[in-house]
C-alpha cells in the first residue's frame, strides 16, 4: 500500500477524537468514545507494521545503541519516519485523552491545553499542569476557611 496514502489516513484518523474532546467535551458520545482504549488500536497496529517492516541490521544496531547522528540517518528512511510520526500521533492522543479526563473529573479548563497538545504534546501537557495549579490555587482562595 502507498505510504503517503497511509500517512494521510493516519493523520485524518485522529482528528475526530481531537475535535470531540476540544469542542464537544461534555457530549455523552464524546465521553463514551473517550472511555475506551479501542480508539488507539488501529494506530497501534499500523505502528507495529511500520516498526517491523523498518527493521534491518542498521536500524536494529542504531536502536540498540542510539547516537544522534545515527538516528538521524535511520530516520531518513520514510518508513522509519512514518513509524515515528504514528508514535507521536498515538502518544499525543493518549496524553490529550488524559488531559480531557482530568479536566472532566476535576472541572479543569482544558481547551487551550488540548489544542497545544494536538500540535505539540509536551507543551500542551505543561499548559495543563500550569492551568491545574492556577485553578487549584484560585479555588482555595475562593472557598471559605473552616475553623
Amino acid at each position: 500500500m502507498d505510504l503517503n496514502f497511509l500517512f494521510n489516513i493516519a493523520n485524518i484518523f485522529v482528528l475526530p477524537f481531537w475535535l470531540l474532546i476540544i469542542f464537544m467535551p461534555n457530549w455523552v458520545l464524546t465521553k463514551k468514545i473517550m472511555e475506551s482504549y479501542l480508539i488507539f488500536l488501529p494506530l497501534i497496529f499500523l505502528y507495529i507494521y511500520l516498526f517491523i517492516t523498518s527493521l534491518n541490521p542498521e536500524s536494529i544496531a542504531t536502536l540498540s545503541n542510539p547516537q544522534l547522528l545515527d538516528l538521524a540517518k535511520v530516520f531518513s528512511d520514510p518508513v522509519v519516519t512514518f513509524a515515528g510520526w504514528v508514535h507521536f500521533l498515538i502518544l499525543d492522543l493518549f496524553l490529550g485523552r488524559y488531559i480531557y479526563w482530568q479536566g472532566q473529573n476535576e472541572k479543569i479548563w482544558t481547551i487551550h491545553s488540548l489544542i497545544l497538545c494536538l500540535f505539540a504534546g509536551p507543551i500542551g501537557f505543561l499548559s495543563h499542569i500550569i492551568t491545574k495549579a492556577i485553578q487549584t490555587q484560585l479555588t482555595k482562595k475562593v472557598e471559605p476557611e473552616l475553623t
